[in-house]
């Protein structure tokens, strides 16, 4: 048994995807797996996506997409960000479809290979990729001469920039952009091919956003795009990080703990050392706020989170050395999740899971009998 591990559940990962497509009956649905799956695993997750009848995957970079080519994936696989100088040959060589920003980027796809499917982003308002302005009417005429020539257009997308603020006037504006954005294709004599504006956000709160595909990244792992975004979706958090504890011991009231000395015990109490920190990906900036779960209890965090430790003050629960912590979990027992740790740490789940590594070990589970 590893010292320290995330558990990753492909069961309730498989139920969510179901779970997120059956919320747009009418559009395809991409599983993004980019950054290694969120940190949950790329090939493993992956797998689960397809078989849970995820039509696309979608994943950030060439690089990544490659990789999951190599782990045997064989089905739909858009990738969107790309520097000059990127490989697109090997992307028609692995039928990988990628994504044009620019007049300029269509130019450089098109100069290392003859890419036979293509998709097009514009910039509806996110001001990050994507042609913006007039670099969109420049990008269409750059498409309608690349389809002359044999190229196929299979899409065209944007993002939302407040998708998790579903009441925020920006949506309703990126949302009529987009629109326009497909009304200038469709006048150039143009198919779109797949729209797609919807992340996971706009999945669970925006129908309108639907079209033909939605992107569902975030919802996907079992985490809210934001914890105070209304929604009703039944979701299930995905990953639960694990250790065992490296040493246990009793110590006096008045005891200093970790750098420092933030934390002073005020009791006579048992603590135990638990073998991973912000080496590992956890935040050192829990320190005094975040909890962990052991024996059925809350227990907190306390004294600085080193590089590759922390402390748990278990008060009087038995304990020894070996006995596993829970730092978080889907919740379901009431332990912590990857969301208290987020605000404990000052940041956003998606940091939690995807910046672990180090030590931690990344396991899976799945019941057979589950999996439908």
């Amino acid at each position: 048994m590893p010292q320290a591990w995330a558990e990753v559940d492909l069961d309730a990962y498989r139920e969510n995807v179901r779970t997120l497509a059956a919320l747009a009956p009418g559009a395809q649905l991409m599983a993004v797996v980019k950054a290694n799956a969120y940190g949950h695993g790329l090939a493993p997750v992956a797998r689960a996506a397809r078989e849970a009848g995820a039509d696309w995957l979608g994943v950030a970079t060439l690089d990544e997409a490659l990789a999951l080519r190599a782990t045997g994936d064989e089905g739909p696989l858009l990738c969107w960000l790309a520097a000059p100088g990127a490989d697109f040959a090997a992307a028609a060589r692995h039928d990988v479809e990628v994504t044009a920003s620019s007049a300029e980027q269509l130019g450089e796809i098109l100069a290392a290979s003859q890419v036979p499917r293509i998709q097009l982003k514009v910039d509806t308002g996110l001001g990050r990729n994507g042609a913006f302005g007039d670099q969109w009417s420049d990008l269409v005429a750059a498409a309608a001469r690349a389809t002359a020539d044999g190229v196929r257009l299979t899409g065209v997308w944007s993002h939302l920039a407040c998708g998790d603020e579903p009441d925020h006037p920006a949506n309703d504006a990126q949302e009529a952009r987009f629109r326009e954005a497909v009304d200038e294709l469709r006048a150039a004599g143009l198919e779109p091919g797949l729209r797609h504006l919807a992340n996971s956000a706009a999945l669970m709160t925006r129908p309108s956003a639907h079209f033909d595909l939605v992107r569902a990244g975030i919802a996907t792992y079992g985490l809210p795009p934001d914890p105070a975004m209304p929604h009703d979706v039944p979701l299930t958090p995905v990953m639960s990080l694990r250790a065992r504890l490296a040493a246990v011991k009793r110590v006096p009231a008045g005891q200093g703990v970790s750098y420092g000395y933030r934390h002073v015990t005020d009791r006579e109490t048992t603590l135990g050392l638990v073998p991973i920190g912000y080496g590992e990906g956890v935040h050192r900036a829990a320190t005094g706020r975040a909890h962990a779960w052991f024996d059925g209890h809350r227990v907190p965090v306390v004294g600085t989170i080193c590089m590759d430790q922390m402390v748990v003050d278990l008060g009087d629960l038995p304990a020894g050395r070996g006995d596993v912590v829970t730092l978080f979990g889907p919740g379901d027992a009431g332990e912590p999740t990857a969301v208290e740790w987020a605000e404990a740490s000052g940041t956003i789940a998606y940091e939690v899971v995807t910046g672990l590594g180090g030590r931690i070990q990344l396991t899976h589970t799945a019941d057979p009998g589950r999996s439908r």
